[in-house]
């Protein structure tokens, strides 16, 4: 059972949609983190434009992006709108979120933390021991909020990133 927001919840399955209270700085929200639907790529790629040091695919990617091999796809969901979601894709034992964003009024109210740790807990179940992705190098809350999560930095990577140009710090993190 995991514990959030002192109400308990059930393990992801990764069937179906399950409710978890996230704690926040704010307050405390109730959000259903479920599997992305390809119906979702719209939603996505409109949260997207409200936060843009996320990596920014156009729609079309994401859905494609579904049928990849290893691929975990997760959204979250506030009164069944879509307000958040994380891309990640599994090679082996290790894996790689590829990109994690939450609306304007999601952030900091526990949503991308929920994400994080429903992909975690996924990736765990896969037997995934390693997590890496990559941070803009000027997204210190990003890198701040990856950091609270058990992510270190492993290193630079020169002009990763285009338009614009940017470095990106290369996160981990060990999964027991």
């Amino acid at each position: 059972m995991q514990i959030t927001c002192g109400g308990r919840t059930r393990k992801f399955s990764g069937r179906e949609g399950r409710r978890m209270a996230a704690e926040t700085r704010r307050e405390c929200v109730e959000v259903t983190i479920r599997a992305f639907r390809p119906g979702d790529a719209a939603a996505v790629t409109m949260i997207l434009r409200q936060a843009p040091e996320a990596a920014n695919w156009p729609e079309q990617a994401y859905r494609e992006a579904l049928d990849w091999p290893g691929v975990l796809a997760l959204v979250s969901e506030d009164d069944g709108q879509v307000t958040g979601f994380i891309l990640g894709r599994q090679v082996g034992d290790e894996s790689e979120i590829l990109n994690l964003a939450v609306t304007a009024v999601g952030r900091r109210r526990g949503q991308g933390a929920a994400l994080l740790k429903a992909a975690l807990d996924k990736f765990r179940s896969r037997g995934v021991n390693r997590v890496f992705l990559e941070v803009r190098e000027s997204n210190q809350t990003g890198i701040a909020f990856y950091e609270e999560h058990d992510f270190s930095k492993t290193r630079r990577r020169a002009r990763y990133y285009r338009d614009p140009d940017e470095a990106a710090m290369v996160m981990e993190r060990k999964l027991p």
